[in-house]
């Protein structure tokens, strides 16, 4: 009998953590597609600096989303970047006229 009810505890709990799980993934789904219908379309050469931004910068850390610096926090971060990348002033224009279009 103890085992018939460690089990259906089990089960029932199982159930609850999967049904949770479901309900955040479709609140996610449903607010994702509005975030990016807000986004506008890039420029030739905006989209060269985010494509830069992508490839340089990932491949030393995880990408920050420009609106989670100020443009004037940025200046920094971008200038000490520029010298472990090893980019040059093209790139870096380029990176940073990205940035400053996203905020």
């Amino acid at each position: 009998m103890k085992t018939k009810i460690l089990t259906l505890a089990v089960v029932t709990l199982l159930l609850a953590s999967c049904g949770t799980k479901k309900t955040t993934a479709a609140t996610a789904e449903t607010s994702a597609p509005a975030s990016k219908t807000v986004k506008a379309e890039l420029t030739p050469e905006l989209a060269e600096g985010k494509n830069l931004y992508d490839n340089s910068c990932a491949k030393c850390h995880k990408l920050y989303e420009p609106k989670d610096f100020t443009k004037e926090d940025w200046k920094p971060i971008l200038v000490r970047m520029q010298k472990k990348a090893k980019l040059d002033d093209v790139k870096m224009a380029s990176i940073t006229n990205y940035i400053h279009s996203q905020l």
